[in-house]
């Protein structure tokens, strides 16, 4: 299995490594070209302003739109913003995949980052996952065919629409590879 990581600006390498450690080749995308042979895509996280213009340079929007029709995704933090349907942003153009509102910034500037437990409802029983919230968007709202799989302070931090899978934090950035496996067996088709 082959997963694209779109690798135009922020945490793609640390996405690479995730998928490495359960035995899945990680290619970054940067060229409509690219997504090829890809299984599934992953959108990092970084700067959604930046990523905006970064994806329309490179002729990304459009072939993105398409491809998800037919493959999963899955957003972490920017990334997120830019599967959403709508971001409390005029300089963000996202690509409409996901039905929710997203805002950005929403947990603080780069020095409130923090860490918090979350539980994930794909695995109740288990310990909580630690996540990494680096100013971190808030998702504000969501249609009611989105399914919540993990909140913070009762806010959503993790959702599922179809086949695809939107974070508010950075998964990568830990050494749990539950997400990423999830994402890979459940929604990818790995």
């Amino acid at each position: 299995m082959v997963v694209g990581i779109l690798a135009l600006q922020g945490a793609y390498e640390q996405h690479r490594r995730m998928l490495g450690a359960l035995g899945v080749e990680g290619r970054l995308v940067r060229t409509p070209e690219e997504l090829g042979d890809c299984a599934a895509l992953i959108v990092p996280g970084g700067e959604s302003t930046t990523m905006t213009r970064l994806m329309q340079a490179n002729g990304l929007f459009e072939p993105l739109q398409a491809y998800a029709r037919g493959h999963s995704l899955m957003g972490t933090c920017a990334g997120l913003i830019m599967m959403a349907e709508r971001v409390d942003d005029a300089r963000v153009t996202p690509l409409g995949l996901l039905p929710i509102e997203v805002g950005r910034n929403r947990y603080g500037r780069q020095i409130h980052s923090f860490m918090a437990p979350v539980q994930l409802a794909f695995d109740p029983e288990g310990a909580p996952f630690e996540a990494v919230f680096i100013r971190a968007p808030a998702i504000t709202e969501l249609s009611a065919e989105v399914e919540v799989l993990a909140r913070h302070q009762d806010r959503p931090v993790m959702v599922r629409h179809g086949r695809h899978l939107g974070l508010t934090f950075h998964p990568e950035l830990t050494d749990d590879l539950r997400i990423h496996r999830y994402w890979l067996e459940e929604l990818a088709g790995g």
